[in-house]
């Protein structure tokens, strides 16, 4: 008689992970774990008009980085990440994430740092892992091969979500605050332009995606804040357009300092400027839009929580 297991799908093994999950000690860690779902109690005392936003997204080839140089426990924070960065700069505090593993085989030396990192990022998110769902496909992935998904909900206040482009002007300052390197995106083209050999860089390429919700909390408060763009795939152009309002465009000066992994990519994939700022976040993780007359008073807030902020533009009214 054949097996679930025979088939190549380990339920054991299963929910051996599960209890390995629950088992770690950390406040971002729910007690829904092993159960069929996850949340936590809401407290709206504060909210006159809560709105919930929820979005997902994953972390792409740079998975492909990962299994080759077999580190696992960066890419469960890029996952976090990519999912709760969209949350914050709508105004949304991220409330719950959920994580989504499809992988050939349960292998604990991949399965386990994955999770560490995933709760990791959640830490640094101050949410919640209310929970999540591991995939054993044998006939869909080969041994060692895995994709990841998350999930994110946050909450805010109606009058305090962002963008706000209504009040958007021609003139109004870019503020842009410094990522870590590549991110979670453009690594198809990173891939191709480092040289397999180069164990380094490719290591550089698995720094994780930087989390802005702590830093971007205070400055959302200051009420100073008209849009906040998380620069993803599209580069810095194609997503602060996203904050604006139709007719508007940004005017970068491209004169803040580029994390040196750019370069690398550049020159060794023969890669032309103008694809590179289209492409990756050329050291911008996240542009902020405030009124040009309010442009100091934020320096001033992000000196005062330590946050490292730049003027790199302004918003231009497009001529007809």
């Amino acid at each position: 008689m054949s097996t679930y297991k025979e088939a190549g799908v380990d339920i054991e093994g299963g929910d051996r992970f599960a209890r390995f999950i629950a088992s770690i000690k950390s406040p971002a860690l729910g007690p829904g774990i092993g159960g069929f779902a996850g949340g936590m109690e809401l407290d709206l005392s504060g909210y006159r008009e809560p709105v919930l936003l929820s979005c997902t997204d994953g972390v792409g080839t740079k998975l492909l980085v990962a299994h080759k140089l077999e580190i696992y426990d960066t890419v469960g924070i890029d996952l976090v990440a990519m999912s709760v960065n969209d949350l914050i700069v709508c105004g949304a505090r991220p409330m719950l994430f959920l994580d989504y593993i499809a992988i050939g085989g349960l292998d604990e030396s991949i399965l386990q740092p994955l999770v560490k990192g995933i709760i990791a990022g959640c830490e640094q998110a101050e949410c919640r892992l209310a929970g999540g769902e591991t995939a054993e496909m044998p006939d869909l992935y080969k041994p060692g091969e895995f994709d990841l998904a998350g999930f994110a909900v946050g909450m805010v206040e109606k009058s305090r979500m962002l963008p706000k482009k209504e009040k958007v002007r021609s003139g109004d300052s870019i503020i842009g605050l410094p990522s870590s390197g590549i991110h979670s995106n453009g690594l198809s083209l990173a891939r191709k332009a480092i040289p397999e050999t180069e164990t380094e860089l490719l290591k550089e390429l698995l720094t994780p995606t930087k989390i802005y919700v702590k830093e971007l909390i205070p400055l959302i408060e200051s009420g100073l804040i008209l849009g906040a763009a998380h620069i993803t795939g599209g580069g810095l152009d194609g997503n602060i357009v996203r904050v604006l309002p139709p007719g508007f465009r940004p005017i970068l000066n491209r004169n803040w300092p580029i994390p040196p992994i750019f370069d690398a990519i550049q020159q060794n994939g023969n890669i032309e400027t103008e694809e590179m700022y289209r492409v990756f976040n050329m050291g911008i993780g996240l542009a902020l839009i405030v009124p040009q007359a309010e442009e100091a008073a934020l320096l001033q807030i992000c000196a005062d929580h330590k946050i490292t902020a730049l003027p790199i533009g302004r918003v231009e009214k497009e001529s007809r």
